[in-house]
């Protein structure tokens, strides 16, 4: 029985941390840390359970649970295993994260160097999103190892020049932490905990997982005991690279208020540069960041184009790419804050479901397996987290939220919690009621 050596542990926790820290993760640090003001450190507890605590859960959940995202939603119906794996596919693709590279490799490579006319306009995005999105599919269409040689560089490159930033901010700080926005003045640790959902890093680490796992097989390791360890300490490296790097960005922007409120956290980075280093200083972050968003949206063009075409009848991966490139495009040119804002409520609607099952994952063989667990729980979380996502969708369900309000932490934006762990009750004694329950190995 082989394990990993503790250099190539360290390897394969250095790839997951890449795979998760793409150039838009710098984002919402800032953002959070300057919104957040003098109560940072609660807020940025909250970001850091979501935002870094959830991928390392998702990791490991998705090696309990059969060694990829479909085989662990699969344990509350076959069918809702496929869905949610298509929704997942999907957050993690064109809706958000795709298009999401395109409008950060903007802010942040593109508009600092425009006029203030040009700034008003929106020719400028749609031209960039549209020569980004062109590199991007003639990539996917030809994957080479250039682009994994240009990643490699880059995520070394992007986390010296935030090491240099806070060393920088440090010994001469930009200014005070100012006061906190009234989002974060009475409940800053939920808000927090709400805002790492927009580093889709907990979805993403659902699909990452068969990387990991994959990745440990390709060493030698064949035991399934000695995987699910290896994999837990690489994603331990990893959580831990994340949290530092959020920590450091985070405290940055609690430092930047000064510098005047910003719409989005690429506009705060990108005015702390200017303010360290001046102009060079930001056209350096900015060609970093411009490199490593394509690497990422390369990347994921790449796998979604796998996923979908392996998947949907009649659609080639060539024209998978096509069609999510320019879809991606599209979807880009709404902006970086408008894209943040529209997201926010799907991720309401999916992230809670996908918690729930990375939790329920680690009390599989406690409950037994009862697969009456997975479905009370999912069933009554999703009664919630849907609803949530309809009323920041602006959809008529006062009626249904009036009810809602007595549940507790709702008017907080966690009401699913309780009925979550409610459901996962029923489901456990409907199973221990019934002479033959459904399990699942």
């Amino acid at each position: 029985m082989r394990d990993l050596t503790k250099r190539e542990t360290f390897t394969v926790g250095l790839m997951l941390f890449a795979l998760f820290f793409g150039a838009g993760n710098m984002i919402f640090p800032p953002a959070l840390g300057q919104a957040a003001g003098e109560h940072f450190w609660q807020a940025m507890l909250g970001f850091v359970i979501t935002g870094v605590g959830l991928p390392l859960l998702g990791v490991i959940a998705v090696s309990l649970g059969g060694g990829n995202l479909q085989a662990l939603a699969g344990r509350v119906h076959p069918l809702f295993g496929i869905i949610f794996t298509f929704i997942v596919y999907l957050a993690i693709g064109p809706l958000l994260a795709i298009p999401r590279t395109g409008t950060v490799s903007y802010e942040m490579a593109v508009l600092p160097f425009l006029s203030e006319e040009m700034r008003e306009s929106r020719l400028p995005l749609f031209i960039t999103t549209i020569v980004y999105f062109a590199i991007t599919y003639w990539l996917a269409l030809n994957p080479s190892k250039l682009v994994d040689r240009i990643g490699k560089i880059l995520t070394p490159a992007l986390l010296i020049i935030i090491v240099i930033m806070y060393i920088a901010t440090f010994l001469n700080p930009i200014g005070p932490i100012g006061e906190p926005t009234e989002a974060y003045v009475n409940s800053s640790f939920i808000k927090g905990f709400l805002e790492g959902y927009l580093t889709l890093d907990a979805l993403a680490a659902m699909v990452f997982g068969i990387v990991v796992t994959a990745s440990v097989k390709n060493m030698g390791v064949t035991e399934p005991r000695s995987i699910m360890w290896s994999t837990i300490k690489a994603a331990v490296i990893a959580a831990i690279g994340l949290g530092l790097v959020y920590l450091a960005l985070g405290y940055m922007g609690a430092t930047s208020y000064t510098l005047g409120q910003s719409a989005n956290g690429g506009q705060i980075l990108t005015s702390i540069v200017q303010y360290l280093f001046g102009g060079l200083g930001s056209a350096i972050l900015g060609t970093a960041v411009l490199l490593a968003c394509l690497t990422t949206s390369v990347g994921l063009v790449t796998a979604c184009s796998r996923f979908f075409s392996e998947n949907i009848r009649g659609i080639s991966y060539p024209v998978m790419v096509t069609i999510l490139s320019v879809f991606s495009a599209a979807v880009a040119n709404v902006g970086l804050t408008e894209l943040i804002a529209y997201s926010v409520p799907m991720l309401m609607m999916i992230y809670p479901i996908g918690i729930v099952l990375m939790l329920l994952s680690f009390f599989h063989k406690w409950f037994r397996g009862y697969s009456a667990v997975y479905i009370g729980a999912i069933v009554l979380t999703a009664a919630i987290s849907l609803v949530d996502g309809a009323v920041m969708l602006g959809l008529p369900v006062q009626g249904i939220t009036k009810f809602y309000s007595f549940l507790p932490l709702y008017e907080q934006g966690v009401g699913w919690i309780f009925p979550a762990l409610a459901g996962a009750v029923i489901g456990l004694f409907w199973g221990i009621l019934t002479p033959a329950p459904e399990r699942i190995d």
